[in-house]
């Protein structure tokens, strides 16, 4: 296997896929015709900035990140196979979804990138989603504009394009501004029977605008599916992603996605009844749809999987970062208390620790909110930990609660597809707190009351999936199958997968917690309006978070 792994980078039977996380930014390589074998990987951390109340990052940090997560898969190439990739024999490119970049007609950036967790598109979303018929998030890019021309803010007249971030990066890359049918879903509403833009409402909306921007379809970036051809690595490409020089331009490169799309495919959860977890800075569930859904709901979006399959989706601004803020801070007392723990090791610790919790987290409530959370009501986020003098205050039911948190307002929304009769024969679950085995998966499994299935490839998250999704383009699209049967046939046949089954205990206990935590959303919305953010206040350059 070493041999032919360097072959594979030498020959370029690679496949690389790079994905914009809301923390970390991930570069991951593949052997091409065997994708469930990976290289090398490379990544870099960055961070949002909240900015005159705004979430964003700088485009500047986009290239200085994509650069240094890039040059230390290379190094990790040359550590392991003692060769570094010139070349690769394709590529692809995914990002948090949603939120808004906005170009001029020189392709300058007309405001900040406003993200997916920017909450104050309310009156957008709610104007459109009346007019169109179906829930339009206030993370959707459709909202953010539409919010833009209600505000009159004066770039609108300026506008010419709109994309979301890995369209950005896929126009720098390749000069084409297309976007994969799943990323483009939580732009504007798909109609699945064509996998583009559903033309009847593009009309409704078209009228709404009235003239104030160009038409929507001059606006948005064509929509392609998995398998389809999206364009080249330019030269002015490859040297945006290594600025030594050495990488190659020409590869074939995939429809852009989004980190939903690619959570999918790297979860094998892309056929109807199937569905999966995502868990990162924020958490949603994704359930592939057999028929359209009875109702509009408030807490479901209907989005699709990278072939164009529509999916509800059950999505949640905030995650595992408070999580990781609590892992954070014991670390610090754990190297003040004169050790040198690795990260990775505090948070399996603490992890393991919550094992030993009680099964309703012994009174404790952890809210997880650090930002807006519609699915709770909540315009701002104010993370808590809550107890009453009863409560059981131990390390065990801390991480018990806090694990819980990360879950519960996953499984408010949860309750809606329950609602709506939406059959699912598999939950599979990725990111990288599924990495210690038996604890967050096993919690996972008794909130939903249903099995839950990790991948030994769970960890490596959406920079895989857009790297599997890279090899099936490669491989000639659809090489005689469709992407499920591609990611059963070429992917996932030996591929491992621990299942995790809802213990009576766990399931008991949860619903516990989230009833107490349900009727304890009053204290957080008062703790939103009794208490400032800090970072609202901040300097004009803002505060990261």
């Amino acid at each position: 296997m070493p041999e032919a792994a360097r072959d594979a980078i030498a020959q370029g039977r690679t496949a690389l896929g790079i994905e914009f996380g809301s923390t970390r930014i991930k570069a991951c390589l593949v052997d091409a015709d065997d994708p469930s074998h990976v290289l090398a990987v490379g990544a870099h951390d960055w961070e949002n900035a909240y900015v005159d109340r705004l979430w964003t990052y700088s485009l500047d940090d986009v290239w200085t990140g994509v650069q240094a997560a890039y040059a230390a898969l290379v190094a990790d190439a040359e550590a392991r196979h003692g060769i570094a990739p010139t070349r690769v024999g394709a590529l692809g490119v995914s990002a948090m979804m949603h939120g808004y970049l906005a170009f001029d007609d020189a392709g300058e950036l007309l405001v900040p990138f406003r993200t997916w967790r920017n909450t104050n598109t309310g009156a957008a979303a709610r104007e459109l989603t009346d007019l169109l018929g179906v829930n339009i998030p206030l993370r959707w890019s459709i909202a953010h504009l539409h919010q833009a021309v209600l505000d009159a803010e004066p770039h609108v007249p300026q506008l010419h394009s709109v994309t979301t971030l890995a369209g950005y990066v896929h126009w720098r890359l390749t000069g084409r501004r297309v976007l994969g049918v799943g990323d483009a879903s939580g732009m504007f509403p798909i109609d699945p029977a064509t996998a583009g833009y559903d033309a009847d409402l593009v009309t409704r909306y078209d009228g709404l605008a009235d003239g104030r921007i160009p038409p929507l379809l001059e606006l948005l970036p064509e929509v392609l599916v998995a398998g389809e051809p999206a364009g080249e690595l330019t030269a002015e490409g490859a040297a945006l992603l290594d600025p030594s020089g050495r990488l190659q331009s020409g590869a074939p490169v995939c429809p852009p996605e989004g980190d939903a799309g690619t959570g999918m495919v790297a979860t094998a959860a892309v056929a109807p009844r199937t569905g999966n977890v995502s868990a990162g800075t924020s958490i949603f569930a994704m359930v592939v749809l057999e028929r359209p859904l009875a109702e509009v709901h408030e807490e479901l979006d209907v989005v699709t999987t990278p072939a164009g399959d529509p999916v509800a989706m059950v999505h949640c601004n905030n995650g595992a970062s408070e999580l990781a803020e609590w892992a954070g801070l014991f670390g610090r007392f754990a190297a003040a208390s004169g050790a040198a723990p690795d990260p990775d090791a505090v948070f399996d610790t603490l992890l393991r620790e919550a094992l030993t919790g009680e099964d309703d987290a012994g009174g404790l409530l952890a809210y997880n909110h650090l930002a807006g959370e519609p699915i709770a009501g909540l315009t701002e986020g104010r993370p808590l930990l809550v107890r009453t003098p009863g409560s059981r205050f131990t390390l065990g039911n801390l991480m018990r609660a806090e694990v819980y948190g990360v879950f519960a307002t996953l499984a408010l929304g949860m309750r809606v597809l329950d609602s709506e009769g939406v059959a699912l024969d598999r939950m599979l679950a990725h990111g990288g707190v599924f990495r210690t085995a038996g604890v967050a998966q096993r919690f996972l499994a008794g909130a939903l009351n249903a099995p839950v299935s990790v991948a030994a490839t769970a960890s490596e998250g959406g920079a895989w999936g857009i790297a599997v999704l890279a090899a099936y383009l490669r491989s000639g699209g659809t090489d005689g199958r469709d992407l499920d049967a591609y990611l059963r046939d070429r992917v996932f046949a030996e591929v491992a997968f621990e299942t995790a089954d809802p213990q009576p205990q766990d399931v008991a206990g949860f619903a516990d917690y989230l009833f107490r935590y349900d009727a304890g959303l009053a204290v957080e919305r008062a703790a939103v309006s009794a208490l400032p953010d800090r970072a609202a206040t901040a300097s004009p350059e803002g505060t990261a978070q």
